[in-house]
């Protein structure tokens, strides 16, 4: 027997009459807030580099997944699925959407070519009595607003509405940041708004241009602000300070000599 059918029986026993009071009272909807952390502590094992802590989380992730697809046999019998149908199903989904590999096709000429690919087989599963499935159907409202824009700017491009390259994307930019700056100019917080959004989906179109996703991108930045932050905290703690009680030079040269504390070495960094 293998592991994943150990797992998949050691739900069903949770999930049971005589099981685990909380996995019997889960539903769908309650489970949105694990799938989610799940989801988000994946992210956070990758972002580390650990294998051994991404194995444990995608186990963490994988006993949802398991535990959504159990509820879902109690469902009506022309509705019911188990983990076993789900599997079937996307494993069917990857053959037929990738016809390159499996079915002796044309093989795309790199990752853009195989997103063009994959968008157009999609196309063709639309009904032919009704109207095409809309590319932007396929990018959940309720991801990360830059994670998002980037999946929609990859639909987009797909049917080549994009720029040419990235100094295409670099001037769109530009125009942004004078429309806003005009916008900031008058006295509409609305205007100010919308020309403040298009301008950071400029900004997260850029990213594949310069094979570098925004959502990584801006998680990193992130990690570095926190970091480089804390020990700003630590030097002015060390020195007797606060760092509300500074002033914005002395602000500035913390933030410098934080900077310089946490930069990487010339071996770790490579030059």
């Amino acid at each position: 027997m293998s592991r994943i059918a150990d797992l998949v029986a050691i739900v069903d026993r949770l999930y049971s009459p005589g099981g685990c009071p909380w996995d019997q009272a889960q539903t769908w909807r309650s489970m949105r807030p694990y799938l989610l952390e799940e989801c988000h502590e994946v992210l956070d094992a990758i972002q580390s580099g650990d294998p051994a802590a991404l194995r444990g989380e995608l186990g963490d992730l994988l006993f949802v997944v398991t535990l959504l697809a159990r509820m879902a046999e109690e469902l009506p019998s022309e509705q019911a699925f188990n983990l076993e149908s789900v599997a079937d199903g996307i494993a069917t989904k990857m053959v037929h959407r990738h016809p390159h590999v499996f079915s002796g096709a044309a093989r795309p000429g790199g990752p853009e070519a195989g997103i063009v690919a994959w968008e157009a087989i999609k196309a063709a599963e639309s009904p032919p009595d009704g109207p095409p499935r809309s590319r932007m159907a396929g990018v959940p409202r309720s991801l990360p607003a830059l994670l998002r824009c980037h999946r929609q700017s990859e639909k987009a491009a797909s049917v080549g509405f994009d720029w040419p390259d990235a100094a295409g994307v670099l001037g769109k930019i530009r125009e942004e940041l004078g429309e806003l700056e005009d916008a900031m100019a008058g006295p509409d917080p609305d205007a100010v708004a919308h020309e403040y959004g298009d301008l950071l989906m400029a900004v997260g179109s850029l990213g594949r241009h310069v094979g570098c996703p925004p959502e990584g991108a801006l998680s990193q930045a992130n990690d570095r602000f926190a970091d480089r932050f804390r020990i700003m905290e630590q030097l002015a703690w060390q020195a007797g300070q606060s760092l509300r009680d500074l002033d914005a030079d002395a602000l500035d040269a913390l933030w410098e000599a934080a900077k310089a504390r946490s930069a990487p070495s010339p071996a770790a960094s490579g030059d």
